[in-house]
């Protein structure tokens, strides 16, 4: 009876995120004296999840599923939950997953706990600690059902290496065809630029940079972070920035190491979106921004010089420690 672990791929690349939830998975079974398998579809490095605990992986290959599809990942999911006789499953909090985690629970008839942030605080009762209010508290979850199914809060749990022997098999489904009645004809990304859900870091900036215009020290920061760029509710409706880079509780939320918010006062619906960011910058000119109160480190002043200076010293560093 092991932990099962379903692992993201995209392109048969793993998700960063993945390596985290095979890293909780793998904290879980240490607790219950159990070992790690995963679920895979259609990945090329199987062999990786070793680094993080996995001891087994059952990879499915089909070119039905070359392309995400909620109710037959689901269905992989829940086959592979019954044949490894698993009582734990774990997804992480990526979009993909929060579609997929109510779908596996009905199938399983199982509890769902989100945004769990760290290992369970008792294994009987099963008892995880969450994010809860917008990440402004926690809460504590106890789960009775049998199968019990956990999304791990991005960078809540982090990347622990665990190096261990492993074994890949094919694992077959049976794939229903009414799980195939949405067909995906097409997915166009932005393939030359770091997404807001997988960054490490994020550069964003609201109505402080006065125009679209002005966006291009933007673009330069987060090319010399390798972050990601974002953007306030405001900028993407007055049209500066697509509504894709729009972050708050009512855009794309944000989990990343570092967020760097540039002339954004920092409207509580904002806030709400990127509170689970670990470390939070602020550069304003306005020093009774709420966002200040709210950062761990603030610099108060004109971004128009800090920021390009500040681009600077980083390309100095980097050129320096390369």
């Amino acid at each position: 009876m092991s932990v099962l672990v379903y692992i993201e791929s995209e392109n048969g690349k793993f998700k960063k995120a993945s390596f985290e939830s095979a890293s909780y998975a793998k904290g879980v079974a240490d607790q219950l004296g159990t070992s790690v398998t995963a679920v895979t579809i259609n990945s090329e490095e199987n062999e990786s999840l070793s680094t993080y605990g996995v001891s087994k992986v059952l990879n499915v290959k089909s070119d039905k599923l070359s392309k995400f599809n909620a109710n037959a990942y689901a269905d992989v999911i829940s086959q592979a939950t019954k044949s490894e006789d698993a009582k734990i499953v774990v997804l992480g909090q990526t979009a993909n997953d929060k579609y997929l985690a109510p779908l596996v629970a009905i199938n399983l008839e199982a509890g769902y706990a989100s945004n769990v942030v760290a290992l369970p605080e008792s294994t009987s009762p099963f008892t995880v600690k969450r994010n809860a209010f917008t990440n402004k508290a926690f809460n504590f979850t106890t789960i009775n059902s049998d199968v019990k199914i956990i999304g791990v809060a991005k960078n809540a749990y982090g990347l622990k290496e665990n190096e261990t022997s492993i074994t890949v098999e094919d694992f077959n489904p049976t794939l229903d065809e009414s799980d195939f009645t949405i067909h995906v004809e097409s997915v166009d990304k932005a393939t030359d630029k770091v997404t807001i859900a997988d960054a490490e870091i994020v550069v964003s900036a609201g109505r402080g940079l006065k125009g679209p215009e002005n966006w291009e020290m933007i673009e330069n920061l987060a090319e010399t972070l390798g972050a990601a760029t974002a953007c306030s509710k405001p900028v993407s409706d007055m049209g500066w920035r697509p509504h894709s880079e729009h972050v708050g509780q009512t855009g794309k939320p944000v989990a990343a190491n570092l967020y760097i918010a540039i002339g954004i006062s920092g409207a509580i619906q904002h806030l709400a979106g990127i509170n689970a960011s670990k470390y939070k910058v602020v550069i304003n000119n306005d020093a009774e921004a709420p966002f200040f109160k709210a950062a761990d480190y603030g610099i108060v002043g004109d971004a128009f010089e800090i920021v390009p200076k500040l681009n600077e010293k980083l390309k100095e560093f980097k050129a320096n420690n390369a």
